[in-house]
């Protein structure tokens, strides 16, 4: 088979995948819905014209720019603090890129290697691309970790709840392993060179790559694993203003991300406590984190149901739900298949 045919077949198969995960994501979606549709919506759903009310579109434009503008600046600010620089263009269509891979791949293991694979086509090397995705995730958990306990056990909508009684010490040990496997990453990278190599070590045992490959592989997995420790070191020491500015804008990001249901649901006329409906999507968020399906799909509808049937009435919570991943998922997908099929096209035309 010559390189052409790999390459081919490479593209084809790759296809094939993102078609799957698409309908599994479509598929698991519609799942969610109609459980939250059936269980606590009381199979009952209205369209309600105040969600597109000039003073509500205009609202929802706002908090949808800081949206964006904040998860673009969180990785930018993060990348600057390394010593690296990317055009605010490119950075902003990474952001729409991400959106579209973290959501349509199981466990957002997509995401990552997307914006790495972009990262380092515009010259950042992969080590240090690796660090700064993984930096700007790691910034991200922090603050979901470490809200989420305060909420459960503070959140009167969530007493007597599986999640906050029953899966109690399930979710403590999750919080611990997922910390702990980030601390490693970052202050202990060197570790988890032997467990790798002998991970390769196994595949050339069994014939699944060659011994040339093997050395190759080798070589180019303990480089950028030190390059990846000796970024996160350069990270802390880099400019304090771009350190605080990312983490700034994390923040930011996280709360214009949490804000959108307690806007839709203001604009409907609904008397809430912002803490609350904010206390609820972290933990929703929380729980999102380990959800095996592409974008969390079905689980994030399901969760958000049980979570706000409470608050919103039945006729309402479909609506809600539908605008939500709306503003704060699909929008952004659209937008990143749009700026992938660019990208590739772009690409060809180089490459020829």
């Amino acid at each position: 088979m010559t390189d052409s045919t790999d390459i081919n077949y490479s593209k084809r198969a790759s296809g094939r995948r993102l078609a799957i995960f698409s309908l599994l994501f479509v598929a698991l979606t519609a799942a969610g819905l109609y459980a939250v549709y059936d269980q606590f919506a009381g199979r009952s759903i209205n369209f309600d014209a105040r969600l597109i009310a000039p003073g509500t579109l205009l609202s929802v434009a706002g908090l949808l720019l800081v949206y964006f503008i904040a998860d673009g600046l969180r990785l930018y600010f993060t990348l600057r603090a390394l010593g690296h620089r990317l055009p605010l263009p490119a950075m902003f269509r990474l952001v729409f890129l991400n959106l579209f891979f973290s959501n349509i791949t199981p466990m957002a293991t997509g995401g990552g290697f997307a914006q790495i694979w972009y990262l380092n086509h515009h010259g950042i090397p992969v080590g240090r691309a690796t660090a700064a995705t993984t930096i700007r995730t790691v910034l991200a958990v922090l603050f979901i970790f470490s809200l989420t306990p305060v909420f459960l056990l503070t959140l009167k909508s969530l007493d007597g709840t599986t999640i906050a009684g029953d899966v109690g010490t399930a979710l403590a040990v999750f919080i611990v392993l997922y910390l702990g496997f980030f601390i490693v990453l970052l202050f202990r990278t060197h570790w988890l060179i032997g467990p790798l190599t002998r991970i390769l070590r196994g595949a050339r045992r069994v014939h699944l790559i060659s011994e040339k490959r093997h050395r190759r592989w080798q070589f180019k997995a303990r480089r950028e694993m030190l390059r990846f420790s000796r970024s996160f070191s350069d990270y802390l020491r880099g400019e304090p203003l771009y350190v605080w500015l990312s983490v700034l804008f994390t923040a930011v990001f996280l709360l214009s991300l949490f804000s959108f249901p307690a806007l839709l649901m203001v604009s409907l006329d609904y008397d809430i406590d912002y803490l609350v409906s904010l206390g609820l999507l972290v933990v929703t968020t929380f729980i999102m984190y380990f959800s095996p399906t592409p974008g969390a799909s079905g689980i994030s509808e399901g969760v958000f149901g049980s979570f706000f049937r409470d608050i919103l009435s039945g006729n309402h919570l479909i609506l809600v739900i539908v605008c939500w991943r709306l503003l704060t998922i699909y929008l952004g997908m659209l937008v990143g298949l749009v700026v992938l099929q660019r990208e590739l096209i772009a690409n060809r035309r180089r490459a020829g």
